[in-house]
């Protein structure tokens, strides 16, 4: 019995144990323009330019992961992704130096074949203001269990950001300190824990959706843009050779069209489509977002074009997607077939909309 109790203690110790990985250990798998072993302010330190530091065999899924990083003073995102299953698909922690103390100083997205989402995943529970330093470390501690996470600075005790949900699948996989920019970010400190045995203090409740709301869509298979560019009319051939999957909305009522297929230079475009019954003619409002790029049809007719793309409502604009646009629907008696044909080119790619009368 005894024996059996302290194997039971020896073994939580373990699952529990804090794992320091230096980075002159073989478990890195490093590479960048610039990677290079350092001490930097008083501290032994990667140094990073246009790379990552992988750790492919963390299989972290819940658990704690803290380090400390340093960063220069210039526009780029320097960060960490977790949960990797591939180099497509993960969960993305980043930081924005050049927006300290703006709410978009730091930011999570998940990553969908290879389509990061932040014009998609915005406000509560994404992304917060904070003042980033430059001239010491930041100690950045994670606390992840299955659809939430919590980030802290400095060993504080109120988390800067509550991430809530985590939109990938809770499924353990590969670590990585990422820094794919054109500037100096330095790391150091790494150490990982992983259990189930962690706690999240905070909380949230979700708002209800807006009466209206299109709660699911069916997404097409990907074509390139060219093909509804100019388009005043669709016919049936137009769609006719199209795949389709029914994709739901999240609690913000948004619908990620990155998980069905990746973005390429050919082929950035989906329709997503809803049929619409009408016992006779009416009119109905329909308020959307989109990102990047959206046409509107309403039984093959053309009514609305449009750009939300980053940066182009003004100098601020991250091309985030919210109820911005609206337009009236005219509907006939019985079947109507709405489709919108959505074009991405980075940042996020994706529709929400509601129907009102």
């Amino acid at each position: 019995m005894y024996r059996l109790l302290f194997i039971m203690f020896f073994f939580s110790l373990n699952v529990m144990a804090q794992t320091a990985v230096p980075f002159d250990s073989p478990r890195w798998k490093i590479t960048g323009q610039e990677a290079v072993k350092e001490d930097h302010l008083g501290q032994p330190a990667l140094k990073l330019k246009l790379g990552n530091a992988l750790l492919t065999d963390a299989n972290f899924k819940n658990g704690i992961i803290e380090f400390d990083i340093a960063l220069s003073k210039a526009r780029y995102f320097p960060g960490i992704d977790f949960r990797i299953q591939d180099d497509a698909n993960f969960e993305e922690y980043y930081l924005r130096p050049h927006q300290s103390g703006n709410p978009d100083a730091m930011q999570y997205t998940p990553v969908y074949n290879r389509d990061g989402g932040f014009q998609l995943y915005y406000g509560t529970g994404y992304n917060n203001a904070v003042v980033l330093p430059f001239d010491r470390w930041l100690h950045i501690r994670m606390v992840v269990k299955e659809k939430e996470a919590e980030i802290y600075f400095d060993n504080g005790t109120k988390p800067v950001l509550y991430i809530n949900p985590l939109d990938r699948d809770p499924i353990a996989g590969m670590i990585s300190l990422a820094n794919p920019w054109d500037a100096v970010a330095w790391y150091s400190n790494f150490v990982y824990t992983s259990t189930d045995a962690v706690t999240i203090k905070s909380s949230r409740q979700f708002p209800k959706l807006p009466e209206g709301t299109i709660t699911s869509w069916d997404v097409s298979t990907v074509f390139s843009e060219k093909q509804v560019d100019g388009r005043t009319e669709l016919q049936a051939a137009d769609t006719a050779s199209l795949h389709w999957k029914t994709l739901r909305v999240d609690h913000n009522g948004l619908t990620n069209v990155s998980l069905v297929s990746a973005v390429t230079e050919e082929k950035n475009t989906v329709f997503v489509r809803k049929v619409i019954d009408a016992s006779s003619p009416r009119i109905r409002k329909l308020t959307f977002g989109f990102s990047d790029k959206a046409r509107v049809y309403l039984n093959g007719r053309l009514l609305y074009e449009g750009n939300d793309e980053f940066l182009t409502r003004d100098y601020r604009f991250l091309g985030t997607v919210g109820y911005w646009d609206a337009l009236y629907l005219p509907l006939e008696k019985g079947r109507n077939e709405l489709l919108i044909a959505i074009s991405e080119t980075f940042g996020g790619w994706g529709i929400k909309a509601r129907l009102t009368d």
